[in-house]
């Protein structure tokens, strides 16, 4: 019981990096741009969708700047582990208002 347990929470997390990597490469498709943190929208439709998929997408964005600093920059291996942890834990929440999303519907 208490395994399947476990294999409930990393098919959730899974669910989040799918949904990040997902919104990610739709961006990039659309605009052509790679997501960043950084807003710089003028309007509030287009702002609140960016917010909106900078939220869905953050641990992709967070792996992929944390990727880049350590191969890049040589950044510490520290700032890597502790970009995962966060990034996994982000995943599993947006994982997690998914599947609420999906169940809910």
């Amino acid at each position: 019981m208490l395994e399947s347990q476990y294999l409930f929470y990393v098919y959730v997390t899974a669910i989040g990096f799918c949904v990040a990597g997902l919104c990610t490469s739709s961006w990039r498709l659309v605009t052509g741009l790679p997501l960043k943190f950084g807003l710089q929208a003028e309007h509030t439709l287009p702002a609140f969708l960016g917010v909106f998929a900078r939220v869905m997408a953050g641990p992709a964005i967070v792996m992929r700047n944390a990727i880049r600093g350590a191969l890049r920059e040589g950044r510490a291996p520290f700032w890597l582990a502790l970009s995962t942890i966060i990034s996994t834990i982000w995943s599993f929440f947006t994982g997690v208002v998914i599947l609420e999303l999906l169940f809910r519907l």
